[in-house]
């Protein structure tokens, strides 16, 4: 079946000649066009450089979840820290992850692997990271009233069965999304992305 001639049209094409004398740009992609989910800015940038680019402005934010059930979660949550540029992932658990929802982001930011809920901890301790865990359990401090450390993990539980006992003891605090329908909870990677954004909020200047 040929392509529809009145779908839009992703990314941009072969870059005209003459072309930019730029060592970040990928000849093959300034030959053949960048077809590439990435912003403007990055446009025509070889994978390296755009990396470069972002380790320069990580913000101080990680965001773990725990993998027990091979959440299929994990990839939308992996895009959504790769939009907001996080320090790091971390995936607690199995070590493999459904990639497909992350659409190759995770080729942007550092993901790591910790087999138990003591690894994270282990890590973030040493690295000065505050762990928070983001649930709708009792005692839970609405999201909106919470401040969220700077250096800061959103610690996310499977979906279905949430945090783990171990997990929330070993969090400084848990913070809940404040619901107003009749559900339970809401899925973990919009819980993620909301979460995210909250930091945002507090630590990441506005931009004009």
């Amino acid at each position: 079946m040929p392509d529809d001639p009145t779908a839009p049209s992703i990314g941009l094409g072969p870059h005209p000649n003459p072309w930019p004398d730029d060592p970040r740009l990928d000849p093959e992609l300034l030959a053949e066009g960048d077809r590439r989910n990435v912003t403007d800015e990055f446009r025509y940038w070889r994978l390296e450089a755009i990396v470069e680019a972002l380790d320069e402005r990580r913000h101080s934010l990680h965001v773990a979840i725990q993998n027990w059930e091979h959440d299929f979660n994990i990839g939308s949550i992996v895009r959504t820290a790769n939009a907001f540029n996080v320090a790091g992932v971390h995936v607690v658990g199995r070590r493999r992850w459904n990639r497909r929802g992350a659409m190759v982001t995770d080729r942007y930011l550092s993901v790591h692997h910790h087999a138990d809920e003591a690894a994270l901890f282990g890590w973030l301790d040493e690295h000065g990271v505050i762990p928070v865990g983001v649930d709708n359990l009792p005692g839970s401090v609405p999201m909106e009233s919470a401040t969220l450390p700077e250096a800061c993990c959103l610690v996310f539980g499977s979906e279905g069965p949430g945090l783990t006992e171990t997990v929330v003891a070993g969090c400084a605090q848990v913070v809940a999304i404040t619901q107003y329908g009749s559900t339970r909870s809401i899925n973990a990677g919009a819980a993620a992305a909301i979460a995210m954004y909250h930091w945002a909020l507090q630590h990441v200047p506005s931009q004009p």
